[in-house]
């Protein structure tokens, strides 16, 4: 059976979603659970370094609920805790036509500072350098790492 180009571009941010956790539990943080609402995470005190995957945040720009990726507890550089986003784009397609979207949610909604990880070779380079510079202008972007930057700034900030 052929898959199809949506489902190959889902397994493929899958992988790099499996990736960015790989990093998490290699420096100590523990899953409690998928599809939590933040104030769970924030309460769920048992485990000091922790996250949680697919975390319910409230609502955005458009008043429509947002979910993030990763949201991270116990760093002790960020108290408030951390999210990370990961973007896929393999060929050319519509991820990096919603980088504003994602910037404009982070910085009116996202309770925490957020880090944005992104893979493949399909994003237009424009779009990156974009998302780039709003790393000066939002409060709450902390930064756009490709995965092998994020590793880096993992191994000194976890």
């Amino acid at each position: 059976m052929t898959m199809t180009q949506g489902k190959r571009a889902n397994q493929a941010g899958k992988i790099l979603e499996s990736n960015v956790e790989a990093i998490l539990t290699g420096h100590g943080y523990f899953q409690v659970g998928n599809h939590v609402t933040k104030e769970y995470l924030l309460t769920a005190h048992l485990l000091p370094k922790r996250y949680a995957k697919q975390v319910y945040i409230g609502a955005g720009i458009y008043n429509t609920l947002l979910k993030v990726d990763f949201y991270v507890v116990g760093l002790p550089c960020i108290p408030t805790g951390l999210i990370i986003e990961c973007k896929w784009q393999e060929s050319g397609g519509s991820v990096d036509e919603k980088f504003p979207y994602l910037s404009m949610n982070i910085q009116e909604y996202y309770p925490a500072p957020t880090i944005v990880v992104i893979g493949g070779e399909g994003m237009r380079e424009g779009a990156i350098q974009w998302l780039r510079q709003q790393v000066k202008l939002n409060h709450n972007l902390l930064g756009v790492y490709s995965l092998d930057r994020f590793i880096a700034w993992a191994n000194k900030s976890f």
